[in-house]
């Protein structure tokens, strides 16, 4: 069986001969770019199961590459790894097409569960979409949650009804509205502080 093909985009020479070794000693095969325009020469010269890009570069940026690349290769899985203070950015790259992303700094672990992730969703067909739509509705919706007083006050009086015209399962639902925070890291992953914030006002307002 041919092995998994890995494009690692990061201008960080640290971070990206870590990855490079970690993800070599599990089985695949490893290709490091520094740049966007390196990663686009290297798509064109040859096929990659899944990029795991930086968004901060020189020259052309990670975001114009994720664009580029789900373009002419679509079916190339994306994972986004990203400094503080770039979730948000991070957000915007699923919206293009990225299925995963992790804060910097992340584990070992981390990085082979969410690459193991991945691959299972793009196994899954067309499971896999839905999958990364549910993702991007809990974020966006707890987002919101942390930042529109009046959005909040309407998830504490109606419950998950406030949630009908979001593409959310029953079971996504019911997690938002109470504060179901296990359920939330294993079926969407890690949250940003902002959207941690809703979690715990949620819970506070519970215990009283």
């Amino acid at each position: 069986m041919k092995k998994i093909r890995i494009l690692v985009m990061e201008d960080d020479p640290t971070i990206s001969s870590a990855l490079d070794m970690i993800l070599t000693e599990a089985g695949y095969n490893v290709d490091v770019a520094e740049t966007g325009e390196a990663a686009l020469e290297l798509f064109d010269q040859q096929r990659y199961h899944l990029l795991i890009a930086d968004l901060k570069l020189p020259g052309i940026n990670g975001m114009e590459v994720i664009r580029q690349v789900k373009e002419k290769k679509p079916k190339t899985q994306v994972i986004v790894i990203t400094g503080v203070g770039t979730q948000p950015i991070a957000e915007e790259a699923l919206t293009l097409g990225a299925h995963d992303f992790l804060p910097k700094p992340f584990t070992d672990d981390q990085i082979k569960t969410a690459i193991d992730d991945v691959l299972k969703r793009h196994d899954a067909g067309p499971f896999q979409l839905f999958s990364l739509i549910q993702k991007r509705e809990v974020l966006g919706v707890l987002s919101r949650a942390a930042d529109d007083e009046k959005f909040w006050d309407e998830l504490m009086e109606l419950g998950s009804e406030a949630l009908d015209k979001y593409q959310l399962i029953s079971d996504a639902k019911a997690a938002i509205a109470s504060g179901d925070l296990k359920w939330i890291n294993e079926n969407v992953g890690e949250l940003n502080q902002k959207q941690l914030a809703f979690i715990f006002k949620r819970l506070e307002r519970e215990s009283y």
